[in-house]
């Protein structure tokens, strides 16, 4: 029976979950409550936080960690979600935002005409290069993958080998992690924050010793950091750490949105000073991504 579902194109109920009520199983979503202009944060409690600024909120729909207010602002609809922490989490806000659109709940078909999103991941991070000063802001031209998501699917068109093939020149991996791979953010979002500080982030599959990070257990990659901020491409520096671009990059435009993350710097790692203002930075970050989406 599966079989004779899938030559008809039809997507299974264990491949696509919905509720009763047809929604998309863990945003618990429908098309008409989302933007196609989404803010993604991890965090739920800076859901509120973007949505306050608001000039109405149309949309309150929780799940889990899932937090979506969709609402609008300067005649623009916009949502923004929370998706928790980890490049988990981003594979299934992006595969369920995309399946909102494009895939049709009553047929459980694959639509002909595919709905473009943008969506940009505002986060916090922290930086590894010196001269990265806490409570700025950086832009990831470029996403690192330290997490292996992406080599689960099938498709690598978007992956970028140029600056794969240098960097495995200049940095030899453990035979014991998953291979690097590098996506490039779209241009279309990029160029609107031009004027900020770009860089390479590093996504990786954990806080501690993925990052570099010591406190009873040792990590099995001495002086990460410190390897990493020494390569550059196209005289772009690998600049910070965090938990979820690569896959927002993969999949997002694997599947044909634009995607782009903007981080708060609250910390340095190579000078260990940490922001006294997190949450004034925070609300920084939030209000140029607002002004320039929004305008």
């Amino acid at each position: 029976m599966q079989n004779y579902i899938f030559k008809m194109n039809i997507i299974p109920e264990t491949e696509l979950i919905l509720t009763e009520k047809k929604r998309i199983y863990h945003l618990n979503l429908i098309q008409e409550e989302i933007a196609r202009d989404i803010i993604l944060v991890g965090d739920p409690s800076r859901v509120k936080m973007i949505s306050n600024k608001f000039d109405i909120i149309e949309h309150k729909i929780s799940h889990r960690e899932f937090i979506t207010h969709t609402g609008m602002l300067n005649n623009k609809k916009i949502s923004v979600i929370s998706t928790g922490i980890g490049t988990d989490n981003i594979d299934i806000v992006i595969n369920e935002l995309d399946a909102i659109f494009n895939i049709d709940f009553k047929t459980r078909k694959i639509k002909k005409n595919k709905t473009t999103l943008n969506i940009i991941r505002v986060g916090t991070s922290g930086a590894i290069q010196q001269n990265i000063p806490i409570n700025s802001f950086i832009v990831s031209t470029y996403a690192l993958g330290f997490d292996g998501l992406a080599h689960y699917y099938e498709s690598n068109k978007v992956l970028k080998k140029d600056i794969l093939n240098k960097f495995n020149k200049y940095f030899k991996i453990s035979e014991k992690l998953a291979e690097p791979y590098f996506i490039k953010a779209s241009d279309d979002l990029l160029n609107i924050f031009q004027d900020l500080k770009q860089g390479i982030t590093a996504t990786t599959s954990g806080f501690y010793a993925p990052q570099d990070r010591k406190l009873r257990l040792n990590p099995s990659m001495n002086d990460l950091s410190k390897r990493l901020n020494k390569f550059s491409y196209n005289n772009i520096r690998i600049t910070n750490f965090e938990m979820e671009t690569s896959a927002l990059y993969y999949l997002g435009q694997t599947l044909g949105h634009n995607t782009l993350t903007i981080c708060a710097v609250l910390g340095n790692r190579n000078t260990n000073n940490y922001s006294k203002n997190t949450n004034e930075t925070i609300n920084n970050m939030i209000d140029i991504v607002l002004k320039r989406l929004c305008k």
